[in-house]
């Protein structure tokens, strides 16, 4: 849980605007409040603010994870249920390590990709497309990449879980599959971080679509070999198993499968 309580900080020095701020809302000291930022930065390994004497803003990266905790899908799917519904509360939790949803009394968890057998249900809410993208400055720097076969000779920027040799599967639209074996220069448990390095140039990568829809609208991000389709991402919600689900947890759930559902187009 110390993971969760450092993004709390740091969502909270966001929203105050400084760390003397966010440390009167916590109550707690300036210093204590500097460390928690300090140790969620070395964990991922990106810079999230610029520290001056006199102010405190933003780097890319922190941009970006901020981002991640008050992402509008999530926003537009939830906030109406709120408003509707002025008695109900609402706690968000980032993590990307598996929680015990019933040790930490959660309702509900989005997960993606393949999900493990549990005691917990779980309910298909959307598949996202998956994108094969580099940042213009890397590819720069290496000749054009026109077939699969290629893949194997750059470096790659994945998430912990994609480090098997069998993640990488593409597919064309004559039904050949190719399954390139590459390598990884970087690795993270988290995929904002993850981005991050690829935005900078670090090398090749699998996003999901919708969350970088923007980088590729406004060229930080292109995509690569586009006439070959990668496996969708599926999105899940898993929630406790119990003989009937609170009226919250279904209308929050029937919210979230129709916003993942409906993804409009950059600046619609």
């Amino acid at each position: 849980m110390e993971m969760l309580r450092r993004m709390a900080v740091f969502a909270t020095v966001v929203e105050q605007g400084s760390m003397i701020a966010a440390s009167r809302e916590l109550g707690m000291t300036p210093s204590a409040v500097s460390q928690h930022i300090s140790k969620l930065e070395a964990e991922h390994g990106v810079s999230l603010l610029h520290r001056t004497t006199r102010s405190l803003t933003l780097t890319e990266a922190g941009s970006l994870f901020y981002q991640g905790f008050a992402g509008p899908m999530l926003t537009e799917a939830l906030a109406p249920l709120l408003a509707a519904h002025p008695r109900l509360s609402l706690k968000l939790f980032f993590h990307d390590e598996m929680i015990d949803l019933v040790q930490h009394r959660i309702d509900l968890a989005l997960r993606a990709g393949d999900l493990k057998d549990s005691s917990l249900v779980a309910r298909h809410l959307a598949d996202w497309d998956s994108v094969l993208c580099a940042a213009p400055a890397y590819l720069a720097r290496h000749a054009p990449i026109i077939q699969p076969q290629q893949l194997t000779e750059h470096q790659w920027v994945m998430l912990d879980h994609e480090r098997s040799q069998s993640w990488l599967s593409m597919e064309n639209a004559e039904g050949v599959v190719v399954r390139p074996e590459v390598g990884v220069r970087v690795s993270s448990n988290n995929i904002l971080a993850a981005r991050q390095f690829v935005l900078a140039g670090m090398g090749l990568s699998i996003q999901p679509e919708p969350e970088i829809r923007q980088e590729l609208a406004d060229g930080r991000l292109l995509r690569i070999l586009p006439e070959w389709r990668l496996p969708a991402l599926g999105i899940y919600v898993v929630t406790p198993r119990r003989d009937a689900q609170p009226a919250k947890v279904r209308y929050a759930i029937d919210a979230l499968r129709q916003r993942m559902q409906h993804r409009p187009a950059v600046g619609a």
